[in-house]
């Protein structure tokens, strides 16, 4: 793959997180600048966690959920609670989803998605 290609990739996939998460996450600007490798290996990631596999994509998406939940980062809650939403998580599984959050991380993770809990009205 030729260089320019790679940078086309790298631009594209920084615009659809953009465009998922309603900001650009600047760390991945810089790492791609710094090492654009890195944005390949990502986005891999990511449609990693997309893909039905052993587990079902909607099952990992509610897992991330729980995690950037417990990070308290309201953004990437909004943007996983989206993807579950997409991947058809039910307003049962996320409830549940909320259960796990609120015994594993408490109420400030609890508290992190009062935006993202909005999208199930």
């Amino acid at each position: 793959m030729t260089r320019h290609k790679e940078m086309l990739e790298d631009k594209e996939l920084i615009r659809s997180m953009s465009e998922k998460l309603g900001f650009t996450p600047q760390i991945l600007e810089v790492l791609g600048e710094l090492e654009p490798e890195f944005l390949m290996k990502y986005n891999r990631c990511n449609h990693r966690l997309l893909q039905d596999g052993a587990l079902p994509a909607k099952v990992k998406i509610l897992m991330a959920l729980a995690v950037v939940a417990s990070k308290q980062c309201e953004r990437c809650v909004v943007s996983q609670m989206m993807s579950a939403l997409e991947n058809g998580a039910t307003k049962e599984e996320i409830m549940e989803t909320m259960d796990v959050i609120s015994i594993t991380s408490g109420a400030p993770a609890v508290a992190a998605c009062r935006d993202a809990l909005k999208l199930l009205k």
